[in-house]
């Protein structure tokens, strides 16, 4: 029996990349699945293909999470198909690098949007049934980026930073019932979000690794995987960097 057995886990930008990693890895260790994703069709393909594979239950919610209601709504769904959310994975985060003298209030408005404010507004909208059952585990998705910045990346390395942020005062908010809050910093991952960064600065980034190497989106399911586990129970309010050595603080 795993210890995920009958979890219900919401995942957000849980379609592709990251998000589908430990999606598919908290399925085969027994949880329920909820693919909250804004790509509907991408999202619907992954809950049926990890449903088949794994026997559990999987559902896809179109989700904006930079939209208060639009994140309530997927809650309301995931309580109303499943009971419970148990686990909560604020993976959702999009990326418009530019210099900042070039930088648009869009580009930044966009990126802190769906990076911060929409781990912000899911967390909300799931707190208080966790709160209810008085167990929870909530992981956001930091990155290296919050943690060093990266030139070029004001938007995206405040909002990573932002969320570190938010885990430290959610998780003292939130500690006395029972519900750990914890973030996770991904190293450069090839994904369709890197793509871009990634095809410039590939080598680079393998030179800046003690380990030699980039990151696999298991790499970082695996780390989230073991701070929803029963082994971390006492763990809350920290930043577990999976990024092969890059930042050592």
């Amino acid at each position: 029996m795993s210890q995920l057995d009958d979890k219900v886990a919401v995942i957000t930008g849980g379609a592709q990349g990251i998000g589908r990693a430990i999606a598919e890895l908290f399925a085969r260790r027994g949880a329920h699945i909820v693919i909250a994703d804004i790509n509907l069709e991408k999202a619907e393909a992954t809950a049926q293909a990890i449903a088949a594979s794994t026997g559990r239950r999987a559902i896809a919610v179109k989700t904006n999470v930079a939209d208060s209601a639009s994140a309530q709504a997927m809650a309301d769904r995931a309580i109303e198909e499943f009971g419970r959310i148990d686990l909560l994975i604020n993976n959702a985060g999009t990326t418009r690098d530019n210099l900042i003298m070039r930088m648009s209030d869009a580009e930044w408005d966009l990126v802190l949007g769906i990076n911060l404010k929409g781990a912000f507004n899911c967390s909300k909208a799931v707190v208080r049934s966790m709160m209810k059952q008085r167990s929870g585990r909530i992981v956001n998705i930091s990155s290296v980026s919050g943690l060093a910045g990266q030139a070029g990346q004001t938007n995206y390395s405040s909002s990573k930073a932002g969320l570190i942020g938010l885990t430290k005062a959610l998780a003292r908010e939130v500690g006395s019932r029972g519900i750990t809050v914890n973030a996770v910093a991904p190293g450069f991952v090839p994904t369709d979000l890197t793509s871009d960064i990634l095809g410039k600065m590939k080598d680079e980034a393998i030179k800046m690794t003690p380990l030699g190497r980039l990151a696999s989106v298991e790499d970082i399911a695996y780390a989230v995987g073991f701070l929803v586990s029963d082994e971390a129970s006492f763990i809350t309010g920290q930043v577990l960097s999976v990024d092969g050595g890059m930042v050592m603080q």
